[in-house]
């Protein structure tokens, strides 16, 4: 179906009881049909076919919105993904980067600086010690 370029709720019905469509009222014009109710007949083939054309623009809006949507959710879809697998490579790297330097990254425990001087022994008395 071809897009509908304006938007038919701003078009204006034509005055047909003007020169320019006396050619077209004449072919309406007969024994049943005076000239009032052929210019009255053309305008509602105007009115209904403006109304059909209202109904298929707003299909076309409602189209081309849910098309930007499903667009714009693709687009997020990507991103996220892009964004995982950026995380995951940072992740993997950094696992790498501690699994080389292991003393680097080995926790420090969280106890004070020790501020009492430590005692050992002199080996002699270790040794007698041992010997019981």
């Amino acid at each position: 179906m071809p897009r509908i370029r304006n938007d038919p709720n701003f078009n204006t019905c034509p005055d047909y009881a003007s020169a320019n469509f006396a050619n077209t009222r004449a072919q309406l014009i007969n024994e049943n049909v005076n000239e009032e109710q052929a210019i009255q007949l053309l305008r509602n083939i105007w009115l209904a076919n403006n109304e059909a054309d209202k109904a298929l623009w707003q299909q076309q809006l409602a189209d081309d919105r849910e098309q930007q949507d499903h667009a714009q959710r693709l687009e997020e879809d990507e991103q996220q993904r892009v964004d995982q697998e950026r995380a995951d490579e940072e992740e993997a790297t950094r696992k790498e980067e501690r699994k080389k330097n292991k003393h680097k990254y080995t926790p420090i425990l969280a106890t004070g600086i020790p501020d009492d001087p430590s005692i050992t022994p002199c080996s002699y008395a270790l040794r007698k010690l041992d010997k019981g």
